[in-house]
């Protein structure tokens, strides 16, 4: 599979589980019916996949400007941060709206979404690399290979 296609299919099967599971899960945690929880996943998948393009374009054209190349952890902190700390800024007030509950409801259920998405994209990569393979820059390389 070329890597444009791995990334494509990647992407669309993280969301589309991860909307099977948000949509039920919010119904339950709001008591909201499926259908309107269901739209509300469907709603913020759509916001995240337009913020990760977003900010990833914005931040690599700032990074681009950087005295100092590469990612240290210093700077990968700062591009989790920012994505996630955005996507909040984003995802609170439609989720407060949506299910009619307060901002602060909506923070927390916001921390219960970082906290589910955190442990579910290390377990979605893992399965999907054991399904699909592993992508070309993280096999093995030939150690007689000599870099050009």
């Amino acid at each position: 599979m070329s890597p444009i296609t791995r990334r494509v299919v990647q992407a669309v099967l993280y969301e589309f589980v991860a909307i099977a599971f948000v949509g039920p899960a919010l119904s339950v945690a709001f008591d909201e019916p499926q259908t309107s929880t269901f739209g509300l996943a469907v709603v913020l998948s759509t916001i995240a996949l337009t913020w990760n393009y977003a900010f990833n374009w914005i931040f690599e054209r700032w990074e681009s400007r950087q005295i100092a190349p590469g990612r240290s952890f210093g700077r990968r902190l700062a591009h989790g941060t920012g994505f996630e700390g955005g996507l909040a800024v984003i995802l609170i007030p439609v989720m407060s709206l949506w299910l009619d509950i307060s901002p602060m409801a909506a923070f927390v259920a916001n921390l219960g979404l970082l906290v589910f998405f955190f442990v579910y994209a290390i377990a979605f990569t893992w399965a999907f690399d054991r399904v699909f393979g592993l992508p070309a820059s993280a096999r093995e390389r030939d150690p007689k290979a000599v870099d050009a």
